[in-house]
């Protein structure tokens, strides 16, 4: 699935990006320049990339070339990474420089960051766009920043060695400092940087091994926590620009509706009101400050056209899909005779799972700033996973080049998806306004438009069968699967969709990783119009509860204890087994649990990460549904910092059970009923349980983590809803049949 994921954001970066031309100059892995002032300035260009970078100077005229990432050494020797991702959370601002300082031997107390602006020379090693999503940030940049920061060493080496007349085999490196230890001279790298520009620099740098390392596999502060204690990192919506107007929509509440009619002259009546416009996207309200825009938007009162919009209910869509599980889908996977095995099976098992459209709702509701006058350039702020899909989508609106577009990314509260849609939804609505105004203005989806008008995780349907053998064994497997494509009539659609199955529908369905000998994985596409989109960990979070879950089930069908029965399907599996057995020894899986308190257990592989989760809660007399404790144990290969690892773990212990216990986007007649987290709720802090997290030691190439620990949190408090009740649950959220303690 990733390998289909980064084929496809390949394809987006041919389509929206013109490639740089080639140059016999540009084969260096490394150059290096003096900056002004004194100091080195390492501009990294990865063979790996499909784009040449292009040359830029420094800001004392020299030529160096502009890298996919670079590395500033001053002579206060201060070493500042440029970050070319977005940091939204997860920690990036941290990890990657870890990686380069690791292989410099740099002093971390001496290291800073700094977000890169967009431009192609940052372009992710792999998708060939500055974007970050699906995971990949580590697992692709691993390597090229470790020799990145290898040749930066290797070169200030070799300053020193032609300084001071002795041989480079004699010195060594140091928090920092060349040494040399038979003559006991030393030199901070800010000391050498300016005598480092323009040595030649190795092509293929030798990396450490890992029993050296460091500062890889420690857990050092963030380098971004200051800014956001102190309040000077700013976020989107914090940006303010001399002269700058906020702009609200209104925007129709059907999929595909349009605006009829509005009261333009009551809202223009009202104070701070500078102008209402007719967009694309519905009506624009331009005022002052955020309070005048949002009256008037309320003044507005407009009228919809939704004869041509959507009009399913969810039950509808419910039944509907309930339906197409009586007829064959598109196969995804066939291994066997699936139905052969289910006829000859001394026992059957069937069950069926229904799960809602999700939004991501995250906390920075949706933003962007933008600076046009009318002329050939402009500037942007955003909160954005795809700064370069953005700037493309802001200069075609603008009908200016996209080098003209300047486009800041900022600190980013909150992704999960959504701010890297295929569509660049809130550029475009955004440079329509500024395309109106020609001046400085801020536009805010507030965000009950976003959860109302927004895109959402596909609700999905299951029908999982299992045939069983007269010991209880699982001979048989069917999975059948009803979910709304993300990339059906996408760019994404000739990579993501293979022979009319969507990969994100059925990943972590169709990697079924049990040993049983017959499995059949199909699938229906139904179309509607309502948006929907990659979220947090995508198929992976409805495909792994229907796996799961329904395990548990058979288990306590067939007598067999969850977490053995697991154990035995997954021998030649030996990263699962790892994970399962370290959960199972958090939690002391062979005691009791307390009295009144239920266990439940569930392990899945996604992004390169195997998690494994135990949840303890409790169902008391009057259905009152309480989660006292989350295990969880992950082996993501090499853990860069263990510490932000965990963070990541609890962060996605929060958000599935957020989505498990309450999540739910439902449609009357084509309109979404929730509005904000008053109806949307999600984890409060009394709510959240004690967690415990353990990283395991691996050798491994490193896998993600801020998506891979979502998938097992739902099915294994199901698991343990199922080992209090005797009780199957067969849709979510929770809330539905529980009171939420």
């Amino acid at each position: 699935m990733k390998r289909i994921l980064v084929n496809a954001l390949a394809a987006q970066a041919r389509q929206t990006t013109q490639a740089a031309p080639s140059s016999e100059g540009r084969r260096d892995f490394l150059r290096l320049s003096a900056l002004a002032g004194g100091g080195l300035l390492a501009g990294f260009y990865l063979p790996t990339l499909g784009n040449e970078a292009e040359a830029q100077t420094t800001a004392g005229g020299k030529p160096v070339f502009q890298p996919n990432a670079f590395v500033r050494i001053t002579p206060d020797d201060v070493v500042t990474v440029i970050v070319g991702h977005t940091e939204m959370g997860q920690g990036v601002a941290t990890v990657l420089p870890m990686l380069v300082a690791e292989e410099m031997d740099a002093d971390w107390s001496r290291v800073r960051w700094e977000q890169a602006p967009t431009d192609k020379a940052y372009q992710h090693p792999i998708m060939h766009q500055q974007l970050t999503g699906g995971s990949l940030t580590t697992i692709a940049q691993y390597e090229p920043q470790r020799k990145a920061g290898a040749a930066v060493r290797e070169v200030l080496i070799a300053a020193a060695s032609r300084k001071w007349g002795v041989d480079a085999s004699t010195l060594r490196t140091e928090k920092g400092r060349v040494l040399h230890d038979a003559s006991k001279r030393s030199a901070t790298y800010g000391e050498l940087a300016s005598d480092a520009a323009g040595i030649a620099v190795p092509s293929n740098p030798q990396l450490k091994d890992a029993k050296d390392f460091k500062i890889i596999g420690q857990s050092p502060r963030r380098l971004d926590a200051r800014t956001k204690v102190d309040g000077s990192g700013l976020f989107g919506i914090d940006m303010q620009v001399p002269g700058m107007l906020t702009a609200l929509l209104a925007r129709p509440p059907y999929f595909g509706g349009k605006v009829a009619r509005y009261d333009k002259a009551v809202a223009l009546a009202l104070p701070n009101v500078v102008g209402v416009y007719d967009v694309p996207e519905g009506v624009a309200v331009v005022a002052k400050d955020y309070w005048s825009a949002s009256q008037a938007r309320q003044a507005l009162q407009p009228q919809y056209d939704g004869t041509l919009g959507e009009r399913v209910d969810s039950r509808d869509q419910r039944a509907m899909y309930a339906s197409l599980m009586n007829l064959g889908g598109t196969v995804a996977r066939q291994d066997g005779d699936v139905d052969a095995s289910l006829k000859g099976a001394a026992r059957s098992l069937t069950a069926d799972y229904w799960f809602p459209y999700l939004t991501h709702a995250p906390m920075e509701p949706l933003n962007a700033v933008i600076d046009w006058r009318g002329g050939d350039s402009a500037e942007v702020w955003m909160s954005t996973q795809w700064p370069e899909g953005d700037q493309n989508a802001i200069a075609r609106v603008l009908g200016i080049p996209p080098a003209n577009v300047k486009l800041h990314t900022t600190l980013t509260g909150g992704g999960f998806g959504r701010r890297s849609t295929l569509g660049f939804d809130v550029a475009i609505a955004a440079a329509n306004i500024a395309k109106a105004v020609k001046q400085p203005v801020k536009m805010i989806w507030t965000r009950d438009q976003d959860i109302r008008g927004g895109y959402y995780r596909p609700s999905a349907y299951h029908r999982v069968s299992a045939a069983l053998d007269a010991s209880g064994r699982i001979v048989g497997w069917s999975d059948r699967i009803a979910a709304q494509s993300i990339a059906t009539d996408s760019v994404m659609e000739p990579f993501i969709v293979k022979n009319g199955v969507d990969a994100l529908s059925v990943e972590g369905a169709e990697d079924f990783p049990y040993a049983v000998p017959n499995v059949r994985v199909d699938l229906h596409t139904p179309r509607f119009q309502v948006p929907v989109l990659w979220m947090r960990s995508v198929g992976h979070s409805f495909n792994a509860f229907a796996v799961e879950h329904f395990l548990d089930e058979i288990a306590l069908a067939t007598k067999q204890d969850p977490y053995q029965m697991r154990r035995a399907l997954l021998k030649d599996k030996p990263r699962h087994l790892a994970v399962l057995d370290a959960v199972a020894r958090m939690a002391r899986w062979d005691t009791p649990p307390k009295p009144g308190v239920s266990r439940g257990i569930a392990v899945h592989e996604s992004y390169g990460s195997y998690v494994t989760n135990v949840v303890e809660a409790s169902v008391s007399a009057d259905r009152r549904l309480t989660v006292h404790k989350v295990y969880c144990a992950i082996d993501c290969g090499v853990a860069i910092n263990p510490d932000l690892v965990v963070a990541q773990m609890e962060s996605s212990i929060v958000f599935g059970l957020s989505s498990a216990l309450m999540g739910e986007v439902t449609l009357e007649k084509g309109q979404v009923r929730q509005s904000n987290f008053d109806d949307y709720p999600v984890l409060r802090m009394h709510q959240c349980p004690p967690m415990e997290v353990q990283v395991i030691k691996s050798g491994e190439k490193p896998g993600g983590a801020g998506e891979p620990g979502v998938p097992c949190v739902a099915p294994a408090l199901a698991n343990a809803i199922l080992a209090a009740t005797g009780q199957p649950v067969r849709e979510l959220p929770l809330s539905h049949h529980f009171t939420i303690a």
